[in-house]
């Protein structure tokens, strides 16, 4: 691979360390930015370093929750990116506080750095009306940071897959030890799965100004899949026969008001009410050329990536022999 030249711009990605952040970092370092990892434990994200070359990935210390460890963290930056999320509240971890007031803050620190450019992920649902408090936290998020940063990109994906992804990955690891998987709502919610790479790719183009400031974008991948679609396709490559068994989500909910009392639960109420509604990307976006083609990304399909580290799901690993009897 050829060296890189690295420049003297700076970025401040806050969320580096997380499952999209390395793929964001890799995309970074890739195009010569110097990249400046906000994480709460620095001493725990190492492995990112060797994403560029000596030096150009460092990490520092910075809590979304606290306003000075912000400012220092987008201190001379020329731009800043905003991927903290979670998925479930626990504890100080607040939907409000890290989605809303966490997002605010970093892009008041950004403004008030004097950063050129900034992008806020966000995610595909956000919505301030929905029944959800994950979907309404989203939203005002974006409107937060909009306010603070009028020119900041919003990139909305659909549900994310990859190497250490939270979707695949669960229901594999739950299809091994279950005899059934539980179609919620009866498995016909519509999904757009999207690629991490392609996500990273998104925000780098976007800090390269090919994305519209100001601009909301819906991220989604090449095809469409129901949640049975999707059990169906993890069965398929892991080799395994599991029983699909609708849930009501009256059922579900009921189910997930016992398992949101776990350290990291499978499912939340707040989830089943998300599953209610489709997680793909809308027409309006498509028509007014909000979309990942329009960044000039071209969607990565399923197929391409996930048997890769699906594979480890099978009985005997990646010697398991799936080839039909003839």
């Amino acid at each position: 691979m050829p060296r890189v030249m690295v420049s003297d711009r700076i970025v401040t990605v806050f969320g580096g360390s997380g499952f999209i952040g390395r793929h964001v970092i890799r995309a970074l370092a890739d195009r010569g930015w110097r990249v400046r990892n906000a994480c709460r434990r620095p001493d725990l994200a190492q492995h990112l370093q060797p994403l560029g070359s000596v030096g150009q990935v460092v990490s520092v210390q910075a809590n979304v929750r606290n306003e000075a460890s912000v400012r220092a963290a987008c201190a001379g930056a020329d731009a800043v990116i905003n991927l903290v999320a979670i998925m479930h509240e626990s504890g100080r971890q607040t939907f409000d506080d890290i989605h809303v007031a966490g997002a605010r803050r970093i892009a008041e620190a950004a403004s008030a750095a004097g950063a050129q450019s900034f992008v806020h992920m966000s995610a595909l649902g956000a919505n301030a009306e929905s029944a959800s408090k994950y979907a309404r936290s989203k939203a005002a998020g974006e409107q937060a940071v909009l306010k603070a940063f009028p020119d900041a990109v919003v990139l909305r994906p659909s549900v994310v897959f990859g190497p250490e992804d939270e979707f695949f990955n669960r229901f594999a690891s739950l299809a091994r030890f279950t005899p059934a998987l539980p179609l919620i709502g009866g498995g016909h919610t519509r999904f757009q799965p999207i690629f991490a790479g392609d996500v990273a790719e998104a925000v780098a183009v976007s800090l390269a100004g090919k994305a519209l400031k100001g601009g909301t974008y819906e991220l989604g991948g090449p095809e469409i899949k129901t949640l049975r679609e999707v059990f169906e396709y993890i069965l398929k490559v892991t080799g395994r026969k599991r029983l699909l068994l609708p849930l009501p989500f009256f059922a579900a909910s009921f189910k997930a008001g016992f398992l949101e009392l776990l350290p990291n639960p499978i499912l939340t109420k707040d989830q089943v009410v998300l599953l209610k509604s489709d997680n793909v990307v809308s027409g309006v976006a498509a028509k007014e050329g909000r979309v990942l083609e329009n960044l000039g990304v071209r969607p990565t399909a399923i197929e391409t990536v996930v048997p890769s580290y699906l594979y480890r799901y099978r009985k005997a690993g990646q010697f398991t022999d799936l080839t039909p009897a003839v």
